[in-house]
């Protein structure tokens, strides 16, 4: 396995459906690409850019999105979406992300994900919801 690097890049081509839709999440009335599937998508893109590097055990989780969403795109054509690690800072991942469709930029931003153990994750969440 190789070791998690600065500038590591990586694509990742979707097909939205109607589920994907703004009118469909409640962000708005239109069939286009919401902005919470949008986002959604540039996160998988991110973790799974990361997985293969990861020792057996851990995992990312999502902590920061600060996108912006430029133009529409259509449900059910295409958009691919692409990451490039900016920073690792000990547990601390720093992606830049940018969404396209036809070439034509949709959305862009700073996506950060914490790397933690799945077991010790799943365990203190478990013990707040005992309270």
């Amino acid at each position: 396995m190789s070791e998690l690097v600065k500038g590591l890049k990586y694509v990742k081509k979707y097909i939205p459906g109607p589920q994907h839709s703004a009118k469909h999440v409640g962000s708005g009335n239109i069939e286009v690409l919401s902005t919470p599937s949008m986002i959604a998508f540039m996160e998988e893109t991110c973790k799974e850019s990361v997985e293969p590097y990861l020792p057996e055990g851990k995992t990312t989780v999502g902590t920061l999105v600060n996108v912006r969403h430029l133009t529409a795109a259509p449900i059910g054509e295409e958009i691919e979406v692409r990451s490039e690690l900016l920073s690792i800072d000990k547990n601390r991942l720093t992606f830049w992300v940018e969404v396209f469709w036809r070439g034509r930029k949709v959305g862009h931003g700073i996506h950060e994900r914490a790397i933690v153990d799945k077991e010790e994750f799943v365990s203190r969440l478990k013990e707040l919801i005992k309270g």
